[in-house]
């Protein structure tokens, strides 16, 4: 068990360089409940610092930072990073175990039991829980299975009341700093025995950097859901209201508001009232009247049809509304946007399938028309930077198809793709996606085919993790993170089989596209820390969106740019394959201008070019 050293917070300097940490080393960092203490591990040393509060810890996490720039490393954002430390960590550089696990062993479960089993090689289901009496603490007494101040039990696995509550002395806080000190190590392990698939190896390796990345989105997943997305309220309560109608005062007149708007479709198709809207069979029989025969009632297939017959375009309408109605209505203003004027969901740093950032509270799904209560603040813009027809060009880089990277030199990957298969250029982009989504006909088959002539080399990496995925293995990413497949129920059924291969193969692109967004946001995050220049408000898949001051504008706008490239030349080292980021500015998420120039950006914002925006 490892001896700790109690310490006050003048003494956490001293005590650090005692033990051998250099700048730039890493320090494991654990947070006592209510921030009464600080738990700090470096080298074999562990330290439990009596901080009494949280502004005394922010002062002591404030001072390591300025001495040593250290690593941090934590067992999550999410415990290590409570709010009133996420400031004063601000981009710091970090190691999540959490996120690492993630991304070492695929899923998203990622509790410190499972954790620490994983590099123990343990088997995870046997690992040790407690009861809802243990998770109130009441646990934390000698048992017969050893000293309860040692994490871990005597069969190797972690204690519970270790696992599933926060530390609640600087002392115990300490002793879990070590521990994720040592997995850390571990991890580090792991992750040299993954390939480095670039064309050309680095140090540190591919896997290690997108460890690093993914430690800091989940540090900036942590950001996002404390900061929140500025929106005007007033603005988005009109914008509901000329939807669904005014905010009802009981449920009985929200009864009476739905019933109108399904009138408003039912009354144009002769005896289509009682009609339920809500089912997609009786919406079916419904269109069936007016001479509509469709397979399905989904947007997407009605979408051509809206000129046949005027419900179909006011059904539509009214899929909007309801969505509206049901999700983004008033009630979800009330749940999710603070007095503040902030619009808050928990986010996470990788989903459980290919590592996609996701949000709760709508934020990944917000309606383009509610995107104009997005609105700066005062004295504000916004800078949208949108990463374009970024999985063909991950594509391009990850299959090493030297051909398909030369399309990627032009702004528009679709237009020389469409010229070398001799088709127009939706037919074409709609085979490029079609080739990563694994759809094999249709309307695009013919193009598909030429594909496969002018670009073998990127179709048969798809195919092969196509196959890997039909007979069940796993697959990783370009950056090593582990997409796990799952047993069929009938292992001999073609469709279950077909759509396991379809996933594989998407997944390979999809995901090492998400890992090249995430090493993009988080250097501009760092950027911008750096030079004031504004913070991140939302990820959505390929985009970014910054609130800057309108006077840092130019400035914000070079950080990404400048990220881009760096992460680009870091992530695809060797490759010939071009990545590209189309830049808007303005006061409000839907009305932002594309920008190509510094010319365009003063324009829009004035003051001084600092740089070409381009």
């Amino acid at each position: 068990m490892t001896d700790v050293a109690e310490i006050g917070p003048d003494d956490v300097v001293a005590a650090l360089t005692d033990a051998g940490l250099v700048p730039g080393g890493p320090v494991a960092l654990a947070p006592a409940r209510e921030l009464r203490g600080l738990g700090l591990a470096a080298a074999d040393r562990s330290f439990a610092v009596r901080a009494g509060g949280p502004a005394a810890a922010a002062d002591v996490v404030r001072e390591v930072v300025a001495v040593f720039a250290p690593r941090w490393v934590w067992w999550s954002a999410r415990s290590a990073a409570p709010v009133a430390l996420l400031d004063v960590l601000g981009a710091a550089r970090c190691w999540d175990l959490a996120a690492v696990h993630r991304f070492l062993h695929g899923g998203s479960t990622d509790e410190p039991a499972l954790v620490w089993a994983a590099i123990r090689g343990l088997p995870a289901d046997a690992r040790p829980r407690s009861g809802q009496l243990d998770l109130l603490g009441l646990a934390e007494t000698a048992g017969p299975d050893g000293d309860p101040d040692d994490p871990v039990r005597p069969d190797g696995y972690l204690r519970p009341e270790w696992a599933e509550t926060q530390p609640t002395t600087a002392h115990r806080a300490a002793r879990w700093a070590a521990l994720a000190l040592r997995v850390h190590g571990a991890q580090l392990e792991a992750l040299a025995a993954l390939p480095d698939t670039r064309r050309v190896p680095r140090e540190p390796a591919l896997p290690v950097l997108t460890a690093r990345s993914e430690s800091a989105a989940d540090l900036l997943a942590a950001a996002l859901t404390a900061g929140g997305l500025p929106l005007d309220r007033i603005v988005a309560e009109r914008l509901i209201a000329e939807r669904v109608g005014p905010r009802a005062g009981d449920p009985s007149a929200e009864a009476e508001q739905r019933a109108r708007r399904d009138d408003q479709v039912r009354a144009l198709v002769p005896g289509g009232a009682g009609v339920d809207l809500r089912n997609p069979a009786s919406v079916r029989e419904l269109l069936t009247r007016i001479g509509i025969d469709v397979p399905d009632t989904r947007s997407w297939r009605l979408e051509p049809l809206q000129s046949a017959h005027p419900a179909v375009e006011a059904l539509l309408a009214w899929r909007k509304a309801e969505r509206i109605a049901t999700t983004y209505g008033y009630g979800w203003l009330d749940r999710h946007v603070g007095v503040d004027g902030r619009l808050r969901g928990m986010w996470t740093g990788s989903d459980g399938a290919a590592g996609r950032m996701t949000a709760q509270a709508g934020l990944h799904n917000l309606p383009a028309e509610l995107r104009p209560a997005v609105v700066a603040e005062a004295g504000h813009v916004f800078v949208r930077a949108d990463l374009g027809q970024i999985e063909p060009r991950v594509l391009a880089a990850v299959s090493g198809d030297d051909a398909f990277a030369a399309a990627t030199e032009d702004a528009d990957l679709y237009s020389p793709v469409a010229a070398r298969l001799g088709c127009d250029r939706p037919t074409a982009k709609v085979a490029v996606l079609a080739a990563m989504y694994g759809q094999t006909s249709g309307a695009a088959g013919a193009a598909l085919q030429g594909l496969d002539r002018a670009y073998p080399v990127a179709m048969r990496h798809l195919r092969a993790a196509e196959e890997e995925g039909r007979a069940g293995r796993d697959v990783r990413t370009y950056g090593g993170r582990l997409v796990r497949m799952w047993p069929l129920s009938e292992p001999g059924d073609p469709a279950a089989v077909t759509g396991r291969g379809r996933y594989a193969r998407n997944a390979v692109v999809q995901g090492s596209a998400a890992e090249l967004f995430k090493m993009w946001a988080v250097t501009v995050r760092a950027g911008l820390a750096a030079s004031g220049a504004g913070e991140i408000v939302l990820c959505l898949h390929d985009e970014l969106l910054v609130h800057v001051p309108e006077s840092r504008a130019h400035a914000a706008v070079a950080v990404i740019h400048d990220a881009l490239a760096q992460s680009a030349a870091t992530w695809a080292a060797g490759s010939p394959a071009r990545f590209v980021v189309e830049v808007a500015v303005g006061r409000s998420w839907s009305e932002a201008k594309a920008v190509t120039s510094a010319a365009e950006l003063t324009g829009l914002v004035g003051g001084t070019v600092v740089r070409n925006a381009t």
